[in-house]
């Protein structure tokens, strides 16, 4: 019997905003093939402790592991590098650009021969064909027309050329910051369904959300998020909304949720 080694790991993770405290000893474990839901109240440092592992902030202490390996990230491209892919509540798509050029925006594939090298033209027929190809990997059938801008798309639209993109790239994690905070409750549903389905694809997900009956229908575990640091990881087979909600704001502790509950289960051995 081994233990499952964590695909993404934090310990003791500090980070300080002049005298704001961010994040205050935080840990936080991802494992293989699962979503792991991140809760907590506004401030509780949950943006915080993804932008570090998404490169966006650097720690002032504490240390971060991606399969095994301790890396340190200092920017947004050392993390895609290492295999992370963000989806930011922003989205950082480019409007007037079309969807394929979104889905390759820095990573751009320029054609053959000394076109590509030393006119740098873009190939953008190959681009176009690659994005279909995830799209439809993703089973994302509501966009038609691959050549479409960003900017004449739904909001739901959106935010899947950007999950797909990070599905295109993300070769160990994928991070998404509240993807369904700006949207309605069909196109909502669709994210979800894109999230089951990066599971199912054997991706490990991490979820912000302040949405709680979305984190318990999708996530496997729930990371709750307290005063800018871990304060419990519950699953929703052992505990229910009202349990997480009191552990995040304090007026009930995991061990007294455990005692009515029973033991919060962690990811089985192999």
């Amino acid at each position: 019997m081994t233990a499952v080694q964590p695909v993404l790991k934090g310990r003791g993770i500090t980070k300080l905003f002049g005298r704001v405290v961010g994040l205050n000893g935080a840990d936080i474990d991802l494992y293989p093939g699962e979503v792991l839901a991140v809760i907590g109240d506004n401030g509780a440092g949950k943006s915080t402790l993804i932008k570090c592992f998404s490169g966006a902030h650097a720690p002032d202490s504490g240390t971060m592991e991606v399969a095994g390996e301790a890396v340190e990230f200092r920017s947004t491209h050392d993390a895609r590098l290492a295999g992370i892919e963000t989806v930011f509540q922003t989205l950082a798509v480019s409007p007037a650009l079309d969807i394929a050029a979104n889905l390759y925006l820095g990573r751009e594939i320029r054609k053959k021969g000394f076109l590509g090298t030393t006119f740098r033209m873009l190939d953008r027929k190959r681009m176009r064909a690659e994005a279909a190809q995830h799209l439809q990997d993703l089973g994302i059938g509501t966009v038609q027309n691959i050549s479409q801008a960003v900017e004449t798309l739904s909001g739901g639209q959106r935010q899947a050329v950007a999950v797909a993109r990070a599905a295109a790239f993300g070769s160990k994690v994928i991070i998404l910051d509240e993807p369904t905070a700006a949207l309605g409750v069909r196109e909502s549903a669709r994210v979800l369904q894109l999230i089951h389905d990066l599971r199912e694809r054997g991706m490990p997900v991490v979820l912000i959300s302040h949405n709680m009956p979305q984190v318990f229908e999708v996530a496997d575990r729930i990371h709750v998020q307290r005063l800018g640091k871990r304060a419990a990881v519950v699953t929703p087979s052992t505990h229910d909304m009202r349990d997480a909600v009191a552990i995040m704001t304090g007026a009930l502790t995991v061990d007294e949720a455990d005692q009515a509950l029973g033991p919060v289960r962690i990811p089985a051995t192999t």
